[in-house]
């Protein structure tokens, strides 16, 4: 990726940086990067310290912000504003933020979640090739009661089918158009808002970009998002299950490759180039294969906590149950499956949820797909039954791959995959892939060894 924040980088992105704060009347910028949990980690500068941010970056202690391969001894982290991701915050309107590459000794950090992905991109690029990506970003408003439980942060939302109910999209109409109108002051181009399938839960949609534009951006919208519910007295929650008993929080992702240098889409099958029927060329097709193939070490990384997990079931998809993928197939139209094609033009990969790190599952997708399109790995007949309803022993029988029941058993296959060693890049110490296995194994342990009330519930009289 080379190393393009030197000191004595171009006076100009500064200055187009300084009209532009004037223009919008920004007092403050927040230079800001994500750890290894998708985390926003920011410094508050004012626009009087731009030059010294614009040549020196914001200085932090790594190892305090998270797993970022640092230790107390370690030098400081520089992050390093990306310039052209400036972006005013219209809820703060007198602070901007601007994604920054962390850099140690002037080098920059293969620990950074930003940095892998533009590792990634920029051998994509050597491709002529462009990921380009939208995402659907649910989550869930809620109120945390003085006993701790949740519960839904519009009092009335308590049906037991909700998805899509007018009622209670105007019940949170306040703070769903102001979100609207957030998304396209910053030129996203909102399209889409609705009540989710669980009490509670919402998704609002923005276009597509390419994949690190997709990113940033979804980093953003988490803040904004919490920012919005924290001003309401709500909490806001990406966590893939906040309720045992609702729909979980996804976050599905539709990509496409597309030339580099003359933009042309690449997934759309025409005229006898489709052999699957689905509308997809043989680059979709392989492509999809390449996730399928590694989709019990990939959804480590995609679903990267032990709540993940139990968003993950076979159930009728009412509301309560789920709609995430259990088993790793694809079909066209079909939502139990873990790659759907909604139309022939993108595939979208149904398998991630709200605890996604966005640049590491982007870095992750891709290196999967593109093992596919290297290795011509062919991804079988669309499935078109409803797989939540096939018996286990078809499953098995069709050679369907079932998801990894934990955090734990995931990441022991993610240290397993040399495709995602590959993907995710080497540190000085080893791939990244070992060191996100190891942090991800600790996290679940942690998690068992607490005894849970439902565990005294279940067991204190039992024996």
């Amino acid at each position: 990726m080379g190393n393009p924040y030197e000191r004595g980088g171009p006076v100009s992105a500064t200055e187009e940086i300084r009209e532009q704060a004037a223009r919008d009347g920004v007092e403050f910028i927040y230079a800001m990067y994500v750890e290894m949990h998708g985390k926003p980690c920011a410094k508050l500068v004012p626009i009087s310290a731009l030059d010294g941010l614009m040549e020196d970056g914001a200085g932090f202690a790594g190892f305090a912000s998270g797993p970022m391969g640092q230790i107390p001894s370690d030098p400081d982290m520089l992050a390093m504003p990306d310039p052209t991701t400036y972006t005013q915050l219209p809820w703060q309107p007198n602070v901007a933020a601007m994604q920054c590459d962390p850099t140690v000794e002037g080098e920059l950090w293969p620990y950074a979640p930003r940095v892998i992905l533009g590792r990634a991109l920029e051998k994509l690029a050597e491709r002529n090739l462009v990921l380009k990506s939208g995402v659907e970003a649910e989550y869930s408003l809620v109120q945390r009661m003085e006993d701790g439980s949740l519960r839904p942060a519009d009092d009335r939302d308590v049906d037991t089918l909700p998805c899509y109910d007018a009622r209670g999209l105007t019940r949170m109409l306040p703070h769903l158009t102001e979100v609207s109108k957030n998304l396209d002051a910053m030129g996203w181009g909102n399209y889409a808002n609705d009540h989710e399938d669980a009490n509670g839960q919402y998704e609002q949609n923005w276009q597509y970009a390419d994949a690190m534009t997709t990113a940033d951006r979804l980093i953003v919208f988490r803040l904004m998002i919490h920012t919005m519910a924290q001003r309401n007295g709500w909490y806001a929650t990406f966590m893939p299950k906040p309720f045992s008993d609702k729909a979980g929080n996804g976050l599905h992702a539709h990509l496409s490759l597309w030339t580099a240098d003359t933009d042309e889409p690449l997934f759309p099958g025409g005229d006898g180039e489709d052999s699957k029927g689905l509308g997809l060329t043989e680059m979709a097709y392989q492509f999809t294969g390449g996730l399928i193939a590694h989709a019990p070490a990939l959804v480590a990384v995609t679903n990267p906590i032990a709540n993940s997990y139990k968003r993950m079931g076979v159930g009728a998809p009412t509301s309560g149950a789920t709609w995430a993928p259990a088993y790793a197939a694809y079909g066209g139209n079909n939502r139990t499956h873990m790659v759907r094609v909604p139309e022939p033009d993108r595939i979208e990969v149904r398998l991630p949820d709200g605890a996604a790190n966005p640049y590491l599952m982007y870095a992750a997708l891709l290196a999967c797909g593109l093992d596919g399109i290297d290795n011509q790995i062919d991804p079988g007949t669309p499935n078109t039954d409803n797989l939540f309803a096939l018996p286990d022993e078809e499953i098995r029988a069709r050679g369907i791959a079932r998801m990894p029941p934990t955090l734990y058993h995931a990441a022991d296959n993610l240290d397993q995959d040399d495709c995602l060693r590959d993907g995710l890049g080497m540190t000085a110490s080893g791939p990244y892939r070992d060191y996100f296995a190891q942090v991800k194994r600790d996290e679940f342990m942690a998690h068992h060894h607490q005894v849970t009330p439902g565990e005294v519930d279940q067991y204190l009289t039992l024996f």
